[in-house]
């Protein structure tokens, strides 16, 4: 899937993706993984707001030393997932439904978030709850 900016910007912005620690890093985020959300944002018609993207390593040991569910080999580190809000059981249904018509292969939904990565060196048709 070829990836076209000027629709990637249409519903996001790269800041949404930054590591906290690294103003600027949402630009590390994979290509591929961004022409994949920007199909399933466009498939769900909701709002898509990222709660986590692109983490450096210090910021991802910082979530797991909190007691956060961030695995020592998170895709977010590859640039190549993204944690999306989900304020109801309406907006997660439309969010993975448009995840999975825009060929997501591995998602985990938590209470209020989905993860969505295209991580193709881990299991994929996988879905998993927090």
């Amino acid at each position: 899937m070829k990836f076209v900016e000027k629709d990637f910007l249409e519903f996001f912005s790269y800041k949404e993706f930054d590591s906290p620690d690294l103003p600027g890093s949402g630009k590390n985020m994979d290509k591929e993984f961004l022409s994949m959300l920007t199909k399933a944002r466009i498939l769900a018609n909701v709002p898509f707001v990222i709660n986590s993207g692109y983490r450096t390593k210090t910021y991802n040991d910082e979530l797991r030393y909190e007691g956060l569910l961030a695995s020592p080999k998170s895709s977010h580190m590859k640039g190549l997932a993204a944690d999306i809000y989900t304020p109801d059981s309406y907006h997660r249904y439309q969010i993975l439904n448009g995840l999975i018509l825009a060929g997501f292969k591995r998602i985990g939904i938590g209470d209020n978030f989905i993860h969505a990565d295209s991580d193709k060196s881990k299991n994929n048709q996988v879905v998993w709850t927090y």
